[in-house]
């Protein structure tokens, strides 16, 4: 027992330790870009001085986030290849992003979305829908980073049920974990801008990676690097066979005797897959990062980057969810963090155990929660920078102010309003606590997907799109998309075998009628079909500003002046 508590302590104590050196760290990079943070360029766009290799790896980095390290990685662990769909959705949508919106966006705008959807549009309806499409999804993805690090938090420092840490038991520290992390987060983005959370994710791309790498080594290390040898063992120890390997086991499931539960299970999945596939290319916290290049060719080379770094990522997390079935077991990581959120820095505990005993374990551990730190502190300051601009830039300065607010008024607004977001963000994060982050990202996916995407689009390639379009395109998403996952079985509803609550209300509240936990397949199409008929309803017509912004978008032209008024 005194060995066990030794251990215990010891990994306690590393962990704090890196965690604390980390911090010290991100935070020392966010004063010194402080230092060089003048103007407002320089705040929402890190004064578009950076490479297309360095914004490629915060790209990277701003995408791998808890949901990509935690969330997958439990994903694949508790589902096997239905997990990894995640993984294949997220990389495969790159290349919506790289084909239709990189150049394009960079070449029209300035520093938001809505500098290219009010482009020949009026200007105070348009960027009052897309500030509040903006926060709306941020604040989905915000709660998935929040619940990662929650869910860290107790594993981190070993407080397992009954038991406390400092006067905290498990639930506590998790709601601690969610309260630093969100402090954190304003003042990276309140003392950084652009140019701070761009190096903090910079930075954490190598740790990230580096982590990943070195785990999924071990891990393979451990079955002679026999990748079937691992997957059989994972499958064994699912508790599922071979259907661990296949799909169907959490969507297209095939429910005997009830063909309705079957079709809904099967129209699930697709409608995951639209969501990830297309929500890309609509996630503001990644569109605003092809302003931070000099040109149309960096922003093409960043994505390039990110393509590759992603990818690599991702094999990685495949390794990890099997190794985290295989060698922790279903039952240990569930009993953790049920929804399996855990599971990477399980398995790195257990590989290290198994390698070199407990002192190993504690090590590997407490390296591997401070990667996953790293990539929840750095995704959370992009998703505020993102917010936190669009109130600032598009609602403040151009709808309350018409235009007239000095850079120095924007950024005063922009630090009031990362506050604020953090502050809301961190009172619902604790309310979501028991779902899984992969999830959370997916309906934030599914918002981007419903309300930003088909505007964006339409206004840089229909000539008739114009102001009704466009608002109707990004409220009628946003509200269809919003709307089925509150009455989804997301919100209420969804119960286990054991008669626990699945959903985000406790067992016995139900309220949902919409059947699919994933809304794309439905919310897609109709924020599509709102910005058609908002715009064929609408006589409004601006074809010399389409004309010009055509140009704009596709060769550049014009851009530059642009950015100086």
């Amino acid at each position: 027992m005194n060995l066990a508590a030794d251990a215990a302590a010891s990994s306690r104590g590393l962990t704090i330790v890196l965690f604390l050196v980390m911090v010290a760290a991100t935070l020392y990079i966010t004063v010194v870009a402080s230092r060089r943070t003048k103007s407002a360029a320089d705040f929402y766009a890190g004064g578009r001085g950076f490479s297309g290799l360095q914004n490629g790896l915060a790209i990277g980095s701003d995408y791998m986030s808890a949901a990509s390290f935690l969330g997958i990685a439990g994903m694949i662990a508790l589902f096997g290849y239905d997990g990894f769909l995640y993984s294949i959705g997220f990389l495969v949508a790159w290349l919506v992003a790289l084909l239709l919106v990189a150049e394009r966006l960079r070449n029209s705008g300035r520093f938001t979305m809505a500098d290219v959807l009010s482009f020949r549009m009026r200007q105070r309806p348009v960027r009052t829908a897309a500030a509040v499409s903006t926060i709306t999804v941020s604040i989905f993805y915000l709660l998935a980073q929040m619940v990662g690090a929650g869910a860290l938090i107790a594993l981190l420092l070993g407080i397992k049920s009954g038991e406390t840490f400092l006067g905290m038991d498990a639930d506590q520290a998790k709601i601690a974990g969610i309260v630093v992390v969100g402090i954190l987060m304003i003042v990276y983005v309140s003392l950084g801008g652009m140019k701070g959370t761009t190096w903090v994710q910079i930075i954490k791309a190598g740790v990230l990676m580096s982590g990943a790498a070195l785990l999924s080594l071990l891990v393979l290390a451990t079955y002679g690097f026999n990748f079937g040898a691992l997957m059989n063992e994972a499958a064994a120890a699912s508790g599922e066979g071979r259907a661990f390997l296949e799909p169907g086991l959490r969507y297209g499931v095939e429910v005997a005797g009830d063909p309705w539960a079957t079709l809904w299970s099967k129209l699930d999945l697709i409608s995951l897959g639209l969501a990830l596939v297309l929500g890309t290319a609509g996630l503001p916290h990644i569109l605003i990062r092809f302003y931070t290049v000099p040109n149309a060719k960096a922003a093409r080379t960043s994505v390039n980057w990110a393509i590759g770094l992603i990818g690599l990522f991702y094999i990685l997390t495949l390794v990890l969810g099997f190794g985290a079935a295989a060698i922790v077991g279903h039952e240990a990581i569930t009993a953790q963090d049920p929804s399996g959120n855990t599971a990477a820095p399980q398995v790195a505990e257990a590989v290290g155990q198994q390698i070199g005993g407990s002192i190993l374990g504690s090590v590997l551990l407490a390296l591997i929660a401070s990667a996953a730190f790293a990539a929840i502190l750095s995704t959370v300051a992009g998703l505020t920078l993102a917010s936190s601009s669009s109130l600032a830039h598009d609602f403040y300065a151009s709808v309350i102010r018409r235009g007239n607010a000095t850079p120095r008024e924007q950024m005063r607004v922009a630090r009031g309003a990362a506050a604020a977001i953090g502050a809301a963000a961190i009172g619902l994060a604790i309310f979501a606590q028991n779902l899984n982050v992969a999830f959370l990202v997916a309906l934030a996916f599914a918002i981007a997907a419903s309300a930003n995407l088909p505007t964006l689009l339409l206004s840089l390639s229909w000539k008739r799109f114009n102001t009704a379009g466009a608002v109707a395109g990004i409220y009628g998403g946003l509200v269809a998309a919003v709307g089925l996952v509150v009455f989804s079985p997301v919100v209420s509803g969804k119960v286990n075998e054991q008669g626990e609550s699945e959903s985000l209300f406790p067992a016995g509240v139900d309220f949902s009628w919409f059947p699919l936990e994933n809304p794309g397949l439905v919310s897609i199409p109709l924020g599509l079909l709102c910005a058609v008929v908002g715009t064929l309803l609408s006589s409004e017509r601006n074809r010399e500003r389409h004309a010009v912004l055509e140009v704009r978008s596709l060769t550049g032209a014009g851009a530059e002046g642009a950015e100086k008024h």
